[in-house]
């Protein structure tokens, strides 16, 4: 383990996370309509707060062969990116339509990240197993969003 270099990445993470702090649910997402099945709003910090920590580890593990695999590092960059803009665009500008655009980024991106880095680094691509699946989830909610809320 490069700590280091986790905690490198694990600030990166901070800084995606802290687009949460910086624009709040507030009254506009309490008056939208959501499905039956969206979770409760102190759900999101525990389930981010899991996942970034293990997208920063499995950014360190791809930082550690990212001279045989730029691309993998890459791919690494463009996730948080498109991770850390979706919450200004979504919570800051009420822009649910073009957040979905950003979450499908977001979603096409981790799934290549997973597929990528399989022949990469395995552990690294299983870790991020969970991450797929909740933006996975995050993309059916901000649809279903958009979708009642025209």
């Amino acid at each position: 383990m490069d700590w280091l270099t986790f905690f490198i990445f694990m600030i990166t993470c901070c800084v995606a996370a802290s687009t949460g702090t910086l624009f709040p649910t507030g009254e506009w997402y309490k008056s939208l309509t959501k499905p039956v099945w969206n979770p409760p709003d102190w759900l999101f910090p525990i389930a981010w707060s899991i996942l970034y920590v293990i997208i920063a580890y499995a950014g360190m593990r791809i930082a550690l062969v990212a001279n045989e695999y730029p691309f993998a590092i890459a791919l690494w960059a463009l996730q948080i990116s498109l991770n850390t803009i979706w919450t200004p665009v979504f919570f800051g500008l009420h822009k649910i339509r073009l957040a979905m655009w950003f979450m499908l980024g977001l979603w096409s991106t981790v799934l290549f990240m997973v597929l990528t880095y399989w022949s990469v680094d395995l552990l690294s691509s299983v870790l991020l197993i969970p991450y797929f699946f909740w933006v996975s989830f995050a993309a059916a909610l901000n649809y279903k969003i958009m979708t009642l809320n025209r």
